[in-house]
Order: C-alpha cells, then sequence, then structure tokens
C-alpha cells in the first residue's frame, strides 16, 4: 500500500472536510452543496491539497470522484477527527444555553420580515446573548468589526470569509391586485408603470439593462433610493410595478406576480475566519442554517408547483 510521507505538506480539518465531503458526495457540486460553497472553491481546495502532498487523491471518472489508496489514507483519518470534533462539540454545547455576550448581526433591510423568526427563536434558545441588528443595503466591514456575521446575496463569497449558503432567493415581478387588474395580467411588461432605483445607485444599472431587453418603452414612473419600506410602500400603493422576492412577494396581501422568476441569487451567511469558531456566532450560524434553510426549500418547492 502506497503511504503519505510528505510530513511537511500543510493539514488541517478544513482541508480534510473537503476530501470527505467530495468523497461522500462523489462530484464537486454536490460536496459545495454539502459543505454551503461554490464548486469551484471545492475544486481547488483538493487540487492543492494534492499539489502540497505530491499525491493524487481522487480518479476522476465518468461517474464521478472515487478515492485512491493515498485518498483512502486521509479519508479514514479526517472521519476519526470528524467524529472527535463532533464529540467534542456535543460537550461544549451541552450547556448552550448559557452562551453570552454581543453578538452584532448585518443583514438585508428587506431581509427581517422575511426571517424574523430566525432571531426570536434564537433569543428564546440563548436569552443571554446580546444582539444587535444592522438593517442596511449598505457594504458593512467585519475586519473593521462592525458586524460579527452579515447575510447578504452574492454569487461568488470572498476567499477571506467564512460562508454558509442559506437557500436560493428567487425575484419576480410584482405590483398590488388593483394596478394588475386596471393593466392586465397578459399585458406586455411594457404597459405597466414602473418603480426603479435611484440612478445614481449600482444596483440601478442591472435595472436598466433588464428593461431594455425585456421592457422596451416602459415608463419609470418614481425611482426610489435604497429605502426599502419607502419602495415597498409605493408598491402596495400601486403606483408601479417592481421586483420582489418571491418568499416576500408571494406571501404579502395584495400584492400579486406578474409572470415568472427573473432572477436568483444565493442568500449567505459570512463571518471572518478568525470567529467562526467563537462559540456565539457558531451558535448563531448553526440556528440560522437550521429555520432559513427548511424555509427557504419550502418556498422554492410552492414556486415549482406554482
Amino acid at each position: 500500500m502506497a503511504h503519505l510521507t510528505c510530513i511537511n505538506a500543510p493539514m488541517n480539518w478544513d482541508t480534510l472536510r473537503y476530501i470527505l465531503a467530495v468523497d461522500r458526495e462523489r462530484t464537486l457540486k454536490g460536496a459545495a452543496r454539502s459543505l454551503s460553497v461554490v464548486h469551484t472553491t471545492v475544486g481547488r481546495r483538493i487540487q492543492k491539497c494534492e499539489q502540497d502532498l505530491g499525491v493524487r487523491l481522487f480518479d476522476r471518472t465518468p461517474e464521478g470522484f472515487f478515492a485512491t489508496t493515498a485518498g483512502q489514507e486521509l479519508i479514514v483519518v479526517a472521519e476519526r477527527v470528524e467524529n472527535e470534533i463532533l464529540t467534542a462539540q456535543k460537550r461544549v454545547f451541552a450547556g448552550d444555553t448559557q452562551l453570552s455576550g454581543t453578538l452584532r448581526v448585518s443583514i438585508i433591510d428587506w431581509s427581517y420580515t422575511i426571517f424574523r423568526d430566525i432571531f426570536g427563536s434564537f433569543l428564546v434558545r440563548y436569552p443571554n446573548i446580546d444582539l444587535t441588528l444592522n438593517a442596511t443595503l449598505d457594504q458593512v466591514s467585519l475586519t473593521r468589526r462592525e458586524a460579527d456575521v452579515v447575510i447578504r446575496l452574492t454569487q461568488a463569497p470572498p476567499e477571506n470569509l467564512f460562508g454558509r449558503r442559506l437557500g436560493k432567493i428567487e425575484f419576480a415581478l410584482y405590483g398590488s391586485e388593483e394596478l394588475i387588474t386596471k393593466i392586465g395580467i397578459e399585458a406586455p411588461y411594457a404597459a405597466y408603470p414602473w418603480l426603479a432605483f435611484d440612478t445614481r445607485l449600482p444596483v440601478s444599472k442591472m435595472i436598466v439593462r433588464w428593461l431594455k431587453s425585456n421592457a422596451k418603452g416602459a415608463k419609470v414612473v418614481m425611482r426610489i433610493d435604497e429605502n426599502s419600506l419607502l419602495l415597498r410602500a409605493a408598491l402596495k400603493s400601486g403606483m408601479g410595478v417592481f421586483f420582489l422576492p418571491t418568499i416576500e412577494g408571494d406571501n404579502t396581501p395584495g400584492l400579486k406576480r406578474i409572470g415568472p422568476v427573473h432572477f436568483t441569487r444565493d442568500l449567505w451567511l459570512l463571518t471572518l475566519n478568525d470567529l467562526r469558531h467563537t462559540h456565539r456566532i457558531r451558535a448563531f450560524m448553526d440556528h440560522s442554517i437550521e429555520k432559513c434553510a427548511k424555509r427557504l426549500k419550502q418556498s422554492e418547492e410552492l414556486g415549482a408547483k406554482g
């Protein structure tokens, strides 16, 4: 049997869990889903590990990734480490209701109404945590400790942060029931009055491109800054149509969806690598994954049925 002899090669649990995930899922995409990362990150980590060790850990076949002899040796070690970590975590969190200290979380301004039950149930579970919420569309610096955890939409989380994928957010076009009845549900998008973001905002460019491709000639009746409450109030009052997350729009009385889903974005929990093992941060991320992922999955299933 071939043995690993590259003693000086860097090896830690973070690397081992990538190897375990690939062995269990057989594909990079499957491993990425289980780890809540993007598949390119998995590919890079496996490739770098193989380069550092000087051995091939997996055979790439049409049926998937299969561990080589060297890979199997590492998998045995990884499973042992995993079991020890899980056992340690159970001991540490046996008294998890006693967790205390401050926790600053930054969320997208519109997301609180969707996920407020996460924060409520978290505080019931950990009553000694001093939780501070910041709701904004602005960038928040984790390195300057403006927040301990951020919840953001992104397709490519920064490599210098530790992330957990909560799920997929789908966006569709919505308007008030009164406005849609007046214009007609089958009318072309250009027939509706539109709300839009202030042209000075970066996100405005994406909306302009979409309108040119899908609603040429559409009239923008009002532009709004990043004030999410103002945008939603204008939408509900029937002033115009705009995009909302389906998990919100489909559950808002007085609003009606127009057409199919047009955008999808991944929702991520992000924190600094140095903070990822802090007990209260780990507890919040685990709790959010448990509660939020279940709700998003239910929303996706309802959307698919609809």
